[in-house]
């Protein structure tokens, strides 16, 4: 299936200029993107059946995380535009998720605040790195951070007992899981930034 997307995307009267912004990897993460709207739907209070559908469809566009870099790399479509575009949808997708989960009670506003903040600071921090001429690779910290969000996400929207298991407990302990992570990242994020642009300017000016 992948193969034939690829080919449909290769037949388009498009420059390569052009190619290289709306190709096969880029739709997926824009994708990804259309699917903020409709986590609005968190803010009706959803009932049981709702709260899973919302979820499987939280999980089936988390994947598509996965999906476009692998299909980037497998066709040789590695562009700056999705490079740029992909960590924005992943944290857009996921906070907002997170936010819109705040007023109907499933979530710590608290806790989504530092999440959040700290995402905020990361970014800031790769960005001012990256002037400097130093790429901060994102961490295998920062990863599995992102990872436990999905899941504690998933389980939150569930929201009621699934399976056997109660769906809150089980996502309020994973997202507490997800902020350690994030706490212990960001800080390791910190500290390549400090050790490779702060302590060399210093050394410089001494």
């Amino acid at each position: 299936m992948l193969d034939r997307l690829q080919r449909y995307f290769d037949s388009l009267p498009l420059s390569p200029e052009k190619k290289r912004i709306f190709n096969l990897p880029n739709t997926i993460t824009l994708v990804r993107i259309s699917f903020v709207p409709v986590l609005f739907l968190l803010l009706l209070s959803p009932d049981r059946t709702m709260s899973l559908i919302i979820a499987a469809l939280f999980i089936a566009v988390s994947f598509t995380d996965m999906l476009d870099g692998y299909v980037a790399r497998r066709y040789g479509i590695v562009t700056t535009l999705g490079k740029f575009l992909d960590p924005i949808a992943d944290k857009l997708v996921i906070n907002t998720a997170m936010i819109l989960m705040i007023p109907i009670g499933r979530i710590p506003a608290w806790v989504v605040a530092v999440i959040v903040i700290r995402d905020f600071a990361v970014d800031g921090i790769r960005n001012i790195a990256s002037s400097e001429g130093y790429v901060i690779q994102a961490s295998w910290l920062g990863k599995q951070k992102t990872l436990c969000q999905v899941f504690a996400v998933s389980a939150l929207m569930i929201h009621y007992p699934f399976l056997g298991a109660d769906a809150h407990v089980v996502g309020t302990t994973i997202l507490f899981i997800a902020l350690i992570l994030s706490v212990y990242s960001g800080l390791d994020y910190l500290e390549k930034f400090y050790r490779h642009i702060l302590l060399k300017k210093e050394e410089r000016h001494d």
